[in-house]
């Protein structure tokens, strides 16, 4: 496996691998979240052209399509990770753990000091898989304005059914 940056003809894939990894969350009670509609194109084209949208491939075929993708924006000093999915097919392997260390050296050599990131509390693959992997949930005293901003879009989009929680990563 690679990691790469999305390329535009790559971006219907893309939505096509949140479609996948969203169908768990049904097993959840979560059926709201596993029939939300994946990120529009020009909102994913406009995260690639500000080379903030990352792909894993095999790397024995690029052309086969991405298994996961990842796509990010700086807020407040950080890199807030906006979304990372991976196709169930490639589930346990390691590869939103890669994308996930491949955003963090790009938020590096970018001078940001943390990974960022907001999901549900409970879901097994959320918070306790992202702290398995060094997040650290933050408490509301912690919250920048960026997060803070974030946090209130999400609610009004009704995803605060679920219990949510930020998450940092130095």
């Amino acid at each position: 496996m690679r990691i790469r940056p999305a390329t535009a003809a790559e971006l219907p894939a893309l939505r096509a691998v949140e479609r996948a990894a969203g169908s768990p969350y049904r097993e959840f009670g979560m059926a709201e979240i596993a029939d939300d509609e994946p990120p529009a194109l020009d909102v994913l084209e406009s995260y690639r052209r500000a080379g903030r949208a990352w792909v894993a491939v095999t790397t024995a075929a690029d052309d086969a399509g991405p298994l996961a993708y990842l796509i990010a924006e700086p807020v407040d000093g950080a890199l807030h990770i906006e979304q990372v999915s991976v196709h169930p097919d490639f589930a346990h392997r390691r590869v939103g753990e890669a994308l996930l260390a491949y955003a963090a050296d790009r938020a590096r050599a970018e001078g940001l000091t943390h990974l960022t990131l907001t999901t549900f509390a409970e879901v097994p693959w959320n918070a306790p898989y992202y702290a398995r992997l060094g997040f650290r949930t933050l408490d509301d005293a912690e919250l920048t304005p960026g997060l803070r901003k974030i946090r209130a879009t999400e609610a009004e989009h009704g995803l605060d059914h679920w219990p949510r929680v930020c998450m940092r990563r130095p």
